[in-house]
Formats: structure tokens, sequence, C-alpha cells
């Protein structure tokens, strides 16, 4: 059984096979996103995060995902071109997932069973966010509606105390 965060590896959007021991000893930030979501904007605060604190050791890491309304309908190809034309992603963004059912990616069922959400431990939509320390540990477990800002003050804590 997979106990560590960095015992797993997903694929890049070009397809390239990365294994999570890769990020250790960085604060990470797994988001599972949509490109069509009410909710995209956040791509925008996530990426300011990002250049914020890349320097001092934060990763962020995108899921894309279409369980949720058909929001993530494209190709690796499309998906990577409107993270980049639209919100200038620069953080690393992975291929599309399942993060709920019998076919969640091995990483979204660690972190669900790690840190249960409210009432299940079912991913209740896009951009719900898992921070994990800089020792692979999840920490915590944001709501789709907590805007990218509002992790700052966590980001903060675990990285300059």
């Amino acid at each position: 059984m997979k106990t560590s965060f960095y015992d797993f590896k997903a694929k890049t959007l070009g397809g390239k096979e990365i294994s999570m021991e890769a990020y250790k000893g960085k604060t990470i930030l797994v988001v599972n996103t949509a490109s069509k979501c009410g909710l995209t904007p956040q791509f925008e605060g996530l990426e300011e995060l990002y250049k914020k604190y890349s320097d001092k050791g934060l990763v962020i890491l995108g899921f894309p995902c279409n369980q949720f309304a058909n929001q993530e309908p494209g190709d690796e190809k499309s998906i990577a071109e409107g993270c980049l034309l639209n919100y200038g992603v620069t953080f690393p963004m992975f291929s599309k997932i399942d993060v709920n059912g019998p076919d969640a990616h091995p990483i979204y069922k660690y972190l669900k069973s790690a840190l249960p959400g409210f009432l299940s431990n079912r991913i209740k939509w896009n951009f719900t966010k898992f921070l994990i320390d800089s020792e692979g540990k999840p920490v915590k477990r944001f709501s789709p509606a907590t805007e990218p800002d509002k992790i700052d003050t966590y980001l903060q804590k675990m990285m300059f105390n």
C-alpha cells in the first residue's frame, strides 16, 4: 500500500510520467482543474501564488478533470493551450484524470483518504485544493470556492515558520 505522496506517479500533459518524488522537500498544492468552469479564473490566482512562492519551494500541480458537468472536454493539447493562452499557467499540469469513482487516480484516492471532506470523501467540484507539506504529508483540504489568495496565509505559515 502506498503511504506517502511521494510513492505516486502521474503523466504530464505532454505524456511524460513523473514521480511525485521529484517534488520532495517542496510545499505542494494539488488542484483538480477544468477550463470551462465558473471557477476557471482561479488559474490566475494559482499562477500568482506559484510565481510568488516557487523560488521559496512551492509547487502547484494541476490535474484536469472532466467529471463535473463536462467542463474539461478537451484533449491534452487543447488543455495545455487554454491554460497557457488564457491564464499564463507555468506550474506543472498533468493529463486528464478522474478524481472520484472506481477509476479515480491513485493520488486522489490517497489525498481523499488522508483529508476527508465535509460529509463525504468525494471531490465535490473543480478546483478542490490539497496542501501537502515539505515532508509529503497532506495537511489541509480547501473547498472549490476557496480563492487562491486565501491560501496565501497558510503558505506563509508553512513556508516561513
